[in-house]
């Protein structure tokens, strides 16, 4: 680009404009700013390799360099981080956050404590306030995990139950109920 005038400061630092209507400005520590033409697109390239944008809808994108690290911050608050290893955070005004991983789970993190992982083959998991878990599986079987027991649920209806003392109790659709010890011997078993 051609141009128009350069101007040199006291403190070192070097104005270009260009023909164009760009601004180019060169600080003494290697830094340096870039005001488009319309005045409202901003890119200041930094001594260590950091780029910051300023778009005209005043989203902000930063870019870290050490860290291969892009930080872009939207007008109506959405902050998204893409990291060099394929992970992306997006980070909502309301306080929501979602994390994407490189191998495409997701976790949704929500304001009140809850979370939620859905993975790559179906399965979700929810972890509520309490520390209580649900997991759903994508052959349709269900867990729930309290700080009492755990608990499986299957398709047909059969729900297998193990306590923290480790006795299991499995009940089928037929109303059979079946009770084992914690070493596996059963203590009960209302065969019909």
């Amino acid at each position: 680009e051609e141009i128009q005038r350069e101007t040199a400061y006291p403190d070192g630092k070097v104005e270009k404009v260009l023909k164009n209507g760009c601004h180019l400005i060169f600080f003494p520590n290697g830094t340096w700013k870039k005001v488009g033409s319309d005045g409202k697109t901003v890119t200041i390239t930094f001594f260590n390799g950091d780029v910051k944008q300023i778009m005209p809808d005043q989203t902000v994108i930063y870019y870290y360099a050490d860290a291969k690290t892009t930080h872009t911050t939207y007008s109506d608050g959405l902050e998204v981080l893409q990291f060099s290893n394929g992970q992306i955070e997006k980070h909502y005004p309301d306080g929501k956050k979602e994390i994407t991983f490189p191998d495409q789970t997701i976790k949704n993190l929500f304001t009140d404590g809850q979370e939620e992982s859905i993975f790559p083959d179906g399965t979700i998991v929810r972890v509520q306030r309490d520390g209580s878990k649900t997991i759903e599986f994508n052959n349709g079987q269900r867990e729930l995990h309290t700080s009492q027991f755990k608990r499986r649920e299957y398709p047909d209806g059969t729900v297998k139950t193990v306590y923290m003392n480790g006795q299991q109790e499995t009940k089928y659709v037929s109303g059979r109920v079946r009770i084992k010890d914690k070493d596996g011997n059963v203590i009960m078993d209302t065969k019909l």
